[in-house]
C-alpha cells in the first residue's frame, strides 16, 4: 500500500548576506535536510505508529506521502500511484487528518461539511447515508452533527472532523496528532474509534502522536524517526525487549513496610505508604516477586513494562551514541 525508498526532502530558504547587490541579483540560500534516505513499506490493513520528537520529520514524511509536498529525491508509491501527481483516483482513496486543523465550516453545522465532501468525492446517496450513519454511531455523534461547529468543544469538533474526513472511506489514512490537546475522556474516545474504524473498513493507517499511550493501544509496529533518519522500524514488543531490561512492580501494602526490608543489589524501590514501586531487572524478577510475597502484606500487586516514553528516549540515546 505504501512504499518509500530513499526519500529525501531538503528545504532551501533565502538569507541576507548584507550585500545589497548580491541579495537582489544572486540570492544565497541555506539548506535544511528534513529527511535523508528514508525507506520503509507499510502493507494493506496495517496500522503503524510513526513517532519521534518535534522536528524529526514525521509530518514532512506524511505530507510527501499524501502529495502535499514534493520530495527532493526518492521513489514513493502509495496505492500504486506517485502522490504528487495528485490524480483524482488517488486523492479519492486517501485522507490526511491533522489535530486541530479544521475542514468543517465554523459558523455552520457539521452536516454542511459532510454534504460538501459528498459532492467533492462524488459519493452516491445510499453510500453516503450508510457511511455517515456508521461513523456517527461509532463516534456517538448523533447529538452534535447538527450544531454549529463553533459551539462544539474541542473533543466534539475532532469527532465531526473525523466524520467529514472519512465520508469517502479512504483506503489509506494519515493521522497526524489526532488527539492533541484533548482531555483524557475525548482522547480515549478517539483512540477507540480509530481501532474500531480500522477493523470495520480495513484501512491502512499511519499515526503520529506525542501521547505514547495512543500508540501502545493502537499499533503493533512502530517506526521511530529523528532528525530525518529512521532509527527503528519493527514490532513494538521487540523494541521493548531490545531496549528495556527493567520491569516495574507496583505493590499496594496492607501494613507499613518493615524497617529491615531490602532487595537484591541493583534493585531500586520507592516507598510512600501504602504504595511501593520497584524497578527490577528482568533477570531478577522471579526472585524479587518471591521475596515480596514472603515479606510483605499487600492487597494488590502488578508487573508492567517500563513506560514506552522512557524506552524511546533510550533508543534516541543509543543510536546517537
Amino acid at each position: 500500500m505504501i512504499s518509500v525508498n530513499k526519500l529525501t526532502k531538503i528545504y532551501r530558504t533565502p538569507f541576507k548576506t548584507g550585500n545589497v547587490v548580491k541579495d537582489l541579483f544572486a540570492r544565497s540560500y541555506k539548506e535544511h535536510v528534513a529527511l535523508k534516505d528514508v525507506s520503509f513499506e507499510i502493507g494493506e490493513n496495517e496500522l503503524v505508529g510513526f513517532i519521534g520528537p518535534n522536528g524529526a520529520g514525521k509530518t514532512t514524511t506524511m505530507k510527501v506521502l499524501a502529495g502535499i509536498l514534493y520530495p527532493t529525491s526518492g521513489d514513493i508509491q502509495v496505492l500504486g500511484a506517485t502522490p504528487f501527481d495528485k490524480r483524482p483516483e488517488f486523492l479519492k482513496q486517501i485522507s490526511f487528518i491533522m489535530g486541530q486543523k479544521n475542514q468543517t465550516f465554523w459558523e455552520l453545522p457539521a452536516t454542511d461539511a459532510f454534504e460538501f465532501n459528498k459532492a467533492v468525492y462524488e459519493i452516491g446517496d445510499e453510500e453516503y447515508k450508510r457511511t455517515v450513519g456508521d461513523l456517527v454511531d461509532l463516534l456517538d455523534a448523533t447529538d452534535i452533527i447538527k450544531m454549529p461547529v463553533k459551539t462544539l468543544s474541542l473533543g466534539q469538533r475532532m469527532r465531526v472532523e473525523l466524520i467529514a474526513a472519512l465520508i469517502h472511506t479512504p483506503k489509506v489514512l494519515f493521522l497526524d496528532e489526532p488527539t492533541i490537546g484533548l482531555d483524557i475522556v475525548a482522547q480515549s474516545a478517539i483512540v477507540k474509534f480509530i481501532k474500531e474504524y480500522q477493523e470495520k473498513y480495513k484501512s491502512t493507517i499511519m499515526l503520529t502522536s506525542h501521547y505514547m499511550q495512543d500508540v501502545e493501544r493502537l499499533a503493533k509496529r512502530i517506526i521511530v524517526i529523528d532528525q530525518g533518519h529512521i532509527l527503528y522500524d519493527g514490532k513494538l514488543d521487540e523494541l521493548v525487549a531490545q531496549y528495556s531490561n527493567v520491569k516495574k512492580i507496583y505493590v499496594t501494602l496492607l501494613s507499613p513496610l518493615p524497617h529491615d526490608f531490602h532487595l537484591h543489589d541493583g534493585v531500586n524501590f520507592r516507598y510512600e505508604f501504602p504504595r511501593v514501586e520497584i524497578d527490577s531487572p528482568r533477570s531478577h524478577l522471579s526472585e524479587v516477586l518471591s521475596h515480596i510475597t514472603k515479606r510483605l502484606e499487600f492487597s494488590d500487586i502488578s508487573v508492567e513494562d517500563e513506560p514506552i516514553e522512557e524506552i524511546i528516549k533510550r533508543v534516541f540515546t543509543a543510536r546517537k551514541g
